[in-house]
C-alpha cells in the first residue's frame, strides 16, 4: 500500500511547464504515425485481406518444416505456418486465397485436412472471399468514423467550443498514434483491433471529460487566478483519481496481452497502448490545448491566442 501511498495524496506538478515539449511531442508522433501508416500500411487479418485461417491442435510439440514440406508435396501454395502459445502443440494456418470462391476455399481447406491426417484437432476454421472482406473492411471504416462523430458531437454538446475542440484533437492524436504503432509493429489489424480502437476512444474521452468538469468547476470558483495555474490545479486535482484509474485498466489490459493467447494479441495491446498514450492527452493534449484560448473571455471577443501564453 505504501508504494501507492503518494497517489492518493495532493500533488503540485507544474504540467504546464512541459507544454512546448508536449506540443513538439505530440505533432511528432502523430506525423510519424502518417508516414509508417502511408508507407508500410498494415497487417490485415483475415477478416479485411480475405483468405484462410485455420488452428490445429496436436498431442506433440509440431515440426513447422514438416508441416510445411507435407503441404508443398500436395501443391498448397501460399501458407504461412504459425505456432501459438507456449506450449508448441498448436500452429495456425492462413492461406492466402482472395481470389477464390467459397467452394474453391473448402477444396483447400479440406485438401489440407487430408494431407495433415486426423493426428490434428481442427480449432477453428474460417473463410472469408474477397467481397467479404472488401465489404468489412468498408463497414469498420464507416463505424469508426459514426463513434468518433457521435462521441465528438456530445463533446460539442456538453462543452464550450474550446473545450470541444480540444477534446477533438486529442482523440484524433489517439487514434492516429495507434494506428501507427499497429502499422509499425505489424500486429494483425482485424475486427477486434476496431472494437479495442473504439474502446481506446471512450477511454481516452472519459478522461478527458472528467478534466474539462473541474477546469470548468475552477473557472467558476477561482475568478482571478491566473489561467496557467488554474489549468494546473485542475490537473492535479483529479491526478490522482486519473493515475488510479490508468493502473488499474492497465494490469487487466496487461494480464490479458500475457496470457490470453494469440488471438486477442492485438485487442489487449490496443487497450495497453490506448490508457498510456490516453492518459498522456488527456493531460498533454487536450487540457494543455485549452490554454491556447482565454476561457474567460466572452464568447463574441477574440478568445484565441497562438502562443499559449496566457496567463
Amino acid at each position: 500500500m505504501k508504494l501507492f501511498s503518494w497517489v492518493t495524496k495532493d500533488t503540485s506538478i507544474d504540467f504546464m511547464k512541459a507544454r512546448k515539449f508536449t506540443y513538439a511531442l505530440s505533432i511528432a508522433m502523430c506525423v510519424l504515425s502518417i508516414v509508417c501508416i502511408c508507407v508500410k500500411g498494415f497487417n490485415f487479418g483475415i477478416d479485411f485481406s480475405g483468405g484462410i485461417l485455420m488452428e490445429l491442435k496436436a498431442g506433440q510439440v509440431i515440426n513447422l518444416d514438416e508441416m510445411r514440406q507435407k503441404l508443398d508435396d500436395a501443391h498448397v501454395k501460399d501458407v504461412n505456418l504459425q505456432t501459438i502459445g507456449e506450449t508448441g502443440d498448436e500452429v495456425m494456418i492462413r492461406a492466402q486465397a482472395e481470389t477464390m470462391d467459397e467452394k474453391q476455399q473448402m477444396a483447400v481447406v479440406n485438401t489440407i485436412k487430408q494431407t495433415l491426417g486426423s493426428e490434428y484437432e481442427y480449432r477453428r476454421v474460417e473463410l472469408v472471399g474477397p467481397q467479404v472482406g472488401d465489404e468489412l473492411k468498408m463497414d469498420g471504416i464507416v463505424a469508426s468514423v459514426i463513434a468518433i462523430l457521435a462521441i465528438s458531437a456530445y463533446i460539442w454538446f456538453r462543452f464550450e467550443w474550446q473545450f470541444a475542440l480540444g477534446a477533438m484533437i486529442g482523440l484524433i492524436h489517439d487514434v492516429l498514434t495507434t494506428l501507427g504503432v499497429l502499422s509499425l509493429l505489424g500486429f494483425d489489424f482485424s475486427l477486434t483491433t476496431v472494437a479495442a480502437i473504439l474502446t481506446l476512444a471512450g477511454y481516452s474521452v472519459n478522461d478527458t471529460v472528467v478534466t474539462y468538469d473541474r477546469v470548468r468547476e475552477n473557472l467558476r470558483k477561482f475568478k482571478k487566478m491566473p489561467q496557467i495555474e488554474l489549468l494546473n490545479k485542475s490537473i492535479n486535482d483529479i491526478f490522482s483519481r486519473t493515475i488510479l484509474t490508468g493502473l488499474t485498466t492497465l494490469l487487466a489490459a496487461l494480464a490479458l496481452f500475457l496470457f490470453g493467447g494469440d488471438t486477442l494479441r492485438s485487442f489487449s495491446f490496443v487497450i495497453v497502448w490506448g490508457v498510456i498514450v490516453g492518459t498522456y492527452s488527456s493531460i498533454y493534449v487536450s487540457a494543455v490545448f485549452l490554454n491556447l484560448f482565454d476561457l474567460r473571455k466572452r464568447p463574441d471577443e477574440k478568445a484565441i491566442n497562438p502562443f499559449g501564453n496566457v496567463e
